[in-house]
């Protein structure tokens, strides 16, 4: 298929990982992807934490293209919690999870043609927590909420969703039985799961869709667990 031919498509955190795999599938598609990472490679280095990188990059991108059709907002923010987390980190999470993504919106939204789309990765963490993961809690539920406010705010040109996986194992992680069965679904997630929904999203099929947030978990989100349910056991 070839449903983003020589569409522009900036993907953010896609050196690895589920961004890896988004912009990989979009290129299968034969759309010209553009990635921001700070990792080194063959794509624009920078932080997105500064903005001052997200205008160079920005400028570069509209001097190469002229436009942009989709961005991806999915750079990873940090992960830390109440005890350990100093106030510069946690503030740095929200620029790497929250304010870049609003910036780059902000940078590109007068580039953007009709009927484009700008996909926000957040996360099931957005509505349920493990202690001491504040900062990144943080981030994505803020990512949630900006989308909604983006879609208001950009419609009718620009459409805008966010995706929220769950477990997603980016590391060739070997799961056990009981991993699996915290997955309705009966296995943990892929990259792949992710990068299908955010090509449905940005694709003509999903035309009616803006201000949404999909989940991609496996059901576990929504698997109630007690004693002896479904394979748990209260371990004291």
């Amino acid at each position: 298929m070839e449903r983003f031919k020589d569409k522009v498509v900036i993907v953010t955190g896609g050196a690895k990982g589920i961004g890896k795999r988004i912009a990989e599938r979009f290129q299968e598609e034969g759309a010209f992807v553009e990635i921001i990472d700070k990792e080194d490679g063959d794509w624009f280095i920078g932080d997105i934490a500064d903005p001052d990188v997200l205008k160079d990059f920005a400028h570069k991108v509209i001097k190469k293209h002229g436009h942009v059709d989709i961005l991806i907002n999915n750079a990873l923010p940090l992960m830390k919690g109440i005890d350990d987390c100093t106030w510069e980190e946690f503030l740095y999470a929200q620029k790497v999870g929250v304010a870049a993504p609003f910036y780059l919106a902000k940078l590109f939204k007068d580039y953007f043609p009709k009927d484009s789309s700008i996909i926000n990765i957040s996360s099931s963490r957005d509505r349920m927590s493990q202690p001491q993961t504040e900062s990144y809690t943080a981030a994505k539920g803020g990512i949630s909420a900006l989308t909604h406010a983006l879609a208001m705010s950009l419609a009718p040109k620009i459409r805008v969703n966010s995706v929220s996986p769950g477990w997603i194992d980016t590391i060739n992680y070997e799961s056990s039985e009981e991993d699996k069965i915290q997955q309705p679904v009966g296995r943990i997630g892929n990259p792949n799961d992710i990068a299908s929904m955010v090509l449905f999203l940005c694709s003509e099929e999903a035309g009616f869709i803006t201000g949404e947030n999909i989940v991609i978990d496996g059901g576990m989100t929504h698997l109630m667990i007690y004693h002896g349910d479904n394979g748990w056991k209260l371990d004291k």
